[in-house]
């Protein structure tokens, strides 16, 4: 079995060769969805042998997560440059939840094998883990030596600020998450639009956030 190679421990060479993997097959999702992302087809469009790819990449969801993640790191860096202004902290984490929604709704094909990992448990993957710790920084107010976009990072996002994933006020945040998830869900099956999603999310948040 392929094993994926460590991001904190890559050479810049090995570094830059793996970004140009995740934007090849993410260049193709854009294109044909996640169908396209045929390993194969990737592995030649970014100029890598095979068994390269999958040696960066053990399997086609560690790919789409890591074209997701992408995104996620986009969305991180954006907040960190221009942080939520609501006054409240129910207010900020919605604004998080909200940016990364429509940023996920780009590539709706990307979201939904995203969503069917999480819920499938086809891939360890943090996807919520590194949603709720940015939720919790912003909605604390605890940005400071986050990281940009532009900032290396581990296999776990470094935010630079400790946080207590066992308090109180995490585990509600990480309840906040979950219920970002599902409605996630329910926009992949159309059930729900983005406007209704950010009523339901501002109901949930105003609930569980109350004693921030």
């Amino acid at each position: 079995m392929a094993v994926q190679a460590p991001i904190g421990t890559m050479t810049r060479t090995q570094t830059q060769r793996r970004r140009r993997i995740v934007q090849t097959a993410a260049a193709l999702a854009v294109r044909g969805g996640v169908e396209a992302m045929q390993m194969r087809s990737v592995a030649e469009r970014a100029g890598v042998a095979l068994g390269t790819l999958y040696r960066y990449f053990p399997s086609k969801m560690d790919l789409v997560v890591a074209v997701v993640t992408e995104e996620l790191d986009l969305l991180e860096g954006g907040i960190v440059r221009r942080p939520p202004t609501a006054d409240s902290p129910s207010g900020r984490a919605v604004d998080v939840l909200l940016r990364a929604t429509r940023g996920l709704m780009r590539e709706p094909e990307l979201a939904d094998a995203l969503v069917r990992s999480l819920i499938m448990a086809e891939v360890k993957i943090e996807l919520d883990v590194r949603i709720s710790d940015l939720v919790w920084r912003v909605a604390t107010g605890n940005l400071e030596g986050a990281p940009t976009a532009d900032e290396p990072r581990g296999d776990e996002a470094a935010s630079g600020v400790e946080v207590d994933r066992d308090s109180t006020g995490y585990v509600l945040v990480g309840a906040l998450t979950s219920v970002w998830i599902f409605e996630l869900v329910e926009i992949l099956k159309g059930r729900r639009d983005i406007e209704e999603v950010e009523g339901r999310l501002q109901t949930a948040a105003s609930r569980l956030l109350s004693s921030f």
